[in-house]
Parts: structure tokens; sequence; C-alpha cells
């Protein structure tokens, strides 16, 4: 189970990036079919990120007026994504994925011109956080690739705070993803439990750590991670 203390690990320190641990492990590694394996690694993804959402509450890492505006119309996007995902087949989900990662990855290495504030516009939040909860359904990750990035240029949050954001944003689109899942696959309840156990442990070893770094650092991470991860991905899918 280390590559499910990882999965926390990475949403605790980055807010972000379990979920695309947790699709291939589950996969390649578990064993489990493919579409089976993107329901379960929203359950993972999402029910860690709810408690690194309530610990990071605590220590004053969340942001709730964006999480919420964002989950309003994140929920139902994550709904029709879980949907239309099963029209694609599994290589060109996943060279989507990795062509997405890699594109976000070179933004975030940029320097924000952004001015961080907790102000929100709420119609851009509110189109942005369904655009990216359709892809978090349609991809069958938690989608904190995306959510991260949206909350730092749509809402204006630094890297740090946006991070925190997400885990509660993750929470519910996952919660909606499954939701949707459920109606075309069935869960393996033992190893899901298994995985869950696994990944709270990483993720209080997560949140501690990022509190060390500093926000650059957290964001170069976060960009070198997703695009040596896209390169990855695509090289085995093509």
């Amino acid at each position: 189970m280390f590559f499910a203390a990882v999965i926390g690990l990475s949403l605790g320190v980055l807010g972000s990036g379990g979920s695309i641990v947790t699709l291939p492990v589950l996969i390649y590694i578990a064993g489990v079919e493919a579409h089976q394996a993107i329901g379960m690694s929203m359950a993972i993804v999402g029910a860690t990120s709810l408690f690194g959402a309530l610990l990071q509450l605590r220590r004053g890492n969340v942001a709730l007026r964006p999480a919420l505006i964002f989950s309003a119309t994140g929920m139902a996007g994550a709904f029709a994504g879980s949907t239309a995902t099963h029209l694609i087949s599994k290589t060109t989900l996943l060279l989507m994925f990795a062509a997405l990662m890699l594109l976000v990855g070179s933004f975030m290495l940029r320097k924000p011109s952004y001015q961080k504030s907790r102000v929100c516009s709420i119609p851009r939040c509110l189109a942005v956080g369904f655009a990216v909860g359709l892809l978090t359904g349609f991809l069958g990750v938690g989608g904190g690739f995306l959510i991260v990035p949206a909350l730092v240029f749509s809402a204006g949050l630094d890297t740090r705070l946006a991070g925190g954001t997400s885990l509660a944003v993750i929470a519910l689109n996952s919660a909606m993803g499954l939701a949707g899942q459920l109606r075309y696959i069935r869960v393996d309840w033992g190893l899901l439990a298994e995985f869950l156990l696994f990944a709270m442990i990483g993720m209080l070893g997560g949140i501690t750590l990022a509190q060390r770094l500093h926000e650059t650092v957290l964001r170069r991470l976060f960009a070198v991670a997703l695009i040596v991860l896209a390169v990855v991905i695509a090289e085995l899918n093509l």
C-alpha cells in the first residue's frame, strides 16, 4: 500500500495529483478493470480529500466562498462527465488526460501575474467550475490539477490557499462523479477501505510538509510533477 500513501501525500502537499497516481495504480498494480478503477479512484481521492479539507480548514487554508461557488456547478459537470466518459476508449481518455496535464503544468511554471485575494467573480467561477467538473467526471479523476490553477487564475487565491480549497472542491465533485459511475460499475469495498487507510496516513504527512515549503516551491513542484506524469502517461499509451 506504499502507492496509496503516496496518493495521500500528494494531495496533502499540493492539494491535487493523488488521482493521477490512483488510476494507474489500480489498473496496473491492483489489476482492477479500467472503468471500475475510474469509479474507485473517485471514491479514494474524494474521501481522502474530504479528510484533508477538514484538516486544512482548521489551519485556515480553505476559502469557503470560492469552494462553494466552484462546487455548485462543478458537481453538475462531474455527473454529466461521468456519463460521457463511457463513450470514449481508455487509450483516448488517457492521451487527452496527458495533453491537458502538460498544458496546465506549463501554465503553472510561468510567474503568476494575478493579484492574490479571496474575491471571486461569481459568473466566471460558476462557468469555470462547471468546465472543471465536466472534465473531472469525463477523465475519471479528482481534478485537482485543474482546480488549483482555476482557483489561482479565476478566484485570485495564492497557491497554498488554492491547494487547501481544492481539497473541498475535489471531495464534492468526486462524490457526484462517483454517483454517476455507480450506475455502470461495481466497487471492491475491501480494496477501497485498504487504500483509504494508507492514503489518509500519507495525507497527514503531506499537509505538515506543505506548511514548511514556500509558495513558489509548491507551484514549481506541482508544475514539474504534472509535466513528468504527462510524458509517462503519453508514452504508455502511444
